[in-house]
């Protein structure tokens, strides 16, 4: 983590130009107050530092600056590049985005630009290049944050300057035009092209489109996206050395359109924006998974919470406040899974514009109100625990995710548009906590060596190579749990030959000659893994088994008699199959039976709504318990509770909505 950043840091977005300058005074009071140390300063301000193409105002930001470091506040400054000011679209109209079906995106919102605009690139590399020449040196600059939420509106642009670099992008990757024909099999619907100029991107089309042209098209709208913020990182590092560049990812169920695990090479912190969905009960959950795939983002290493909310959101169709205590829940559930900081959006909640509804640190209804006191109260939970910053996690199960199986998995023209990806991602996830299982979330290439169960869930997309890959953590000892869905296409979205699941068949030691998706509201019983059934829905095989034994089987529905859980012995591990959707009891019987076999360790005090995690260091570790439920919850762990003071030794009760965080002794 940079030392340019204060531990644990508490902030958010600030936006001083919608505020008086008694509002601004009253802002770096309240904020030492509440024990703001870190603020992100300048995110959608182009218009007000460039007014005009020929005039900069610089004036009122570097006021902001040099307050904000005679507060002892330190600025994570934004480029300023994540909406252009109208005047631009209005000299260049054919920057603006274009969406699948024609119609253009106007003006009136936000990141009004096309991704793949020359335009908007050029003037936005101006402004970066002006605002790393004026504040590289300030005392107040700890960090730099390209742009904001990459993607979030304009993710893919299909207008036709889109189009010409979407031909570039496939000119160098498959060299030649009889290359991408082979590998989107176009002499299926006569789509077989001559030259690339003929090549488009795939526009609203008369029937289904290409499948491999979207999903080429997805690829390029993430490497598109992804130069943006890398063009404006390199001239930050050539101008202001040795300032970390950042830029916030969207982490979450909602965002599947950029491939972060790729971005987190590029970036020098990774910093992640995530909000609860107020719809989803389990919303906790949700957040630990996205929570730990952001570190996974981040090769492991501590990450930045850049932006969630103190209470509701503006954007949700019914935008419930947060519960009592939720607040300080959330924050400590990402510092649990490796968030080094906590920031919100945003300090002050606004009086005008499309967000004044979305709450801040400091609410409408002033410093008077429950919110504020919450907020205080975070500040010192924050300062009592900064002991932890630095500290990362050493776990023995791993999750694998694939942004690129992700699009192939929710394309169209497939068995059952009820197989999602993140699916049965969430749901292993869910109860391997509950029993008391640090997870990764990790690319399929990452290495798999040190880890004991590798689960595979829904990895419909996979190379040779990945395939080869989980393979051999078998081998090598592991235990390997592939569900439906998985091996079943390669890189190119052409369906593996031979039975399904495709990459995966030899492995498993079973083939699959049919698919059996159920309908709408149907449901079978799974008979084996407990002592009764289990109830699954979504999807059931026609599968045999070729090496593998029959663990679990269906008692009814299609696949009636057939096997719906298998296990085949793999060199020094195991390789277990999942054919059907399992329900929360069937998925938590079946990783029961896995950690039984395993005998991981557990982590002490772990339950359904009982969230626990550890971070390690290099001298000592951290035991964070969140209880997101409504009954006391008895942990058996030693050391000192650091939000309490208090010394615990095999005695520690962390009350309903409550939270502890635990240094270990012994360890």
């Amino acid at each position: 983590m940079p030392t340019s950043l204060p531990p644990l840091a508490l902030g958010g977005d600030y936006n001083p130009e919608q505020w008086s300058r008694e509002a601004q005074a009253e802002d770096r009071a309240l904020m030492r107050e509440a024990g703001v140390d870190l603020v992100t300063l300048g995110v959608f301000s182009w218009a007000l530092l460039q007014p005009a193409p020929d005039r900069w105002d610089f004036g009122w930001l570097d006021e902001q600056m040099d307050e904000l470091h005679a507060a002892g506040i330190r600025v994570d400054l934004a480029t300023a590049t994540a909406s252009p000011p109208p005047w631009l679209a209005r000299l260049h109209p054919e920057m603006l985005p274009v969406t699948q079906d024609g119609r253009t995106l106007w003006p009136g919102g936000r990141q009004a630009f096309c991704p793949s605009s020359p335009v908007y690139r050029e003037h936005a590399l101006a402004l970066c290049r002006a605002m790393a020449e004026r504040y590289a040196g300030h005392p107040a600059l700890a960090l730099w944050h390209v742009s904001n939420e990459i993607g979030c509106h304009n993710a893919r642009c299909y207008c036709d300057v889109s189009a010409a670099a979407f031909r570039d992008w496939l000119r160098a990757r498959y060299q030649d035009i009889e290359g991408l024909n082979e590998a989107w099999g176009t002499a299926f619907w006569s789509q077989h092209y001559g030259d690339f100029e003929e090549v488009l991107p795939p526009r609203v089309a008369p029937a289904f489109p290409n499948p491999t042209q979207q999903l080429d098209f997805m690829r390029f709208s993430s490497d598109q996206l992804l130069d943006n913020f890398v063009v404006e990182r390199d001239v930050l590092h050539e101008v202001s050395p040795g300032v970390p560049v950042t830029t916030n990812f969207m982490v979450m169920r909602q965002t599947s359109e950029m491939d972060y695990l790729r971005w987190g090479r590029e970036v020098d912190v990774v910093s992640n924006d995530h909000y609860l969905m107020a719809a989803d009960p389990h919303a906790h959950r949700e957040l630990a998974f996205s929570a730990d795939l952001t570190r996974g983002t981040a090769g492991g290493a501590p990450w930045l919470l850049m932006e969630h909310s103190t209470s509701a959101v503006n954007w949700q169709p019914r935008n419930r406040a947060k519960a009592p205590g939720e607040t300080i829940r959330s924050s400590l559930a990402h510092v649990a899974h490796g968030a080094d900081a906590v920031l919100f959006f945003q300090w002050r909640a606004s009086r005008a514009g499309a967000e004044k509804f979305h709450s801040a640190l400091l609410p409408h209804a002033g410093t008077d109100s429950r919110l504020w006191r919450e907020v205080t109260e975070l500040s010192r939970v924050l300062d009592a625990v900064e002991e932890v910053t630095g500290s990362g996690a050493d776990n023995r199960a791993a999750i694998l995710y694939d942004w690129e199986a992700w699009w192939g998995c929710e394309l169209d023209s497939h068995p059952s548009i009820d197989v999602s990806y993140r699916d049965r991602a969430e749901d292993f996830h869910r109860s391997l906590s509950a029993a008391g299982i640090g997870v990764d979330v990790v690319h399929p290439g990452d290495d798999l060596s040190s880890y004991r169960l590798v689960v595979v869930p829904t990895l419909y997309l996979v190379t040779d190579e990945t395939a080869a890959a989980v393979a051999a953590a078998a081998e090598a000892g592991a235990t390997v749990v592939v569900t439906y869905f998985s091996g079943i296409v390669d890189q190119h979205d052409h369906v593996r030959l031979g039975g399904y699941p495709g990459a995966f068949r030899e492995l498993l030691g079973v083939r699959t000659t049919e698919f059996l998706p159920l309908l709408e509201g149907e449901t079978v019983r799974v008979e084996g893994l407990g002592a009764t059934s289990v109830s699954a829905d979504v999807w059931t095989e026609e599968l045999e088994l070729a090496g593998a034994e029959p663990v679990a089987h269906h008692a009814d529905g299609p696949a009636r008699g057939r096997p719906a859980v298998t296990r085949r012995a793999v060199g020094d591990g195991a390789a277990w199959y999942v054919a059907t959707r399992l329900d929360t009891d069937g998925t938590d019987l079946l990783v029961g039976r896995l950690l039984d076999e395993l005998g991981l360790d557990r982590l002490p005090g772990a339950a359904r709504d009982v969230e626990v995690t550890r971070r390690v260091g290099a001298d000592a570790s951290w035991l964070f318990v969140i209880n997101h439920g409504c009954e006391d919850a008895p942990v058996p762990v030693t050391g000192t509770e650091l939000v309490s003071g208090r010394t615990v030794a095999d005695d520690l009760v962390v009350p309903a909505g409550g939270v502890a965080v635990v240094r270990e002794a012994g360890r």
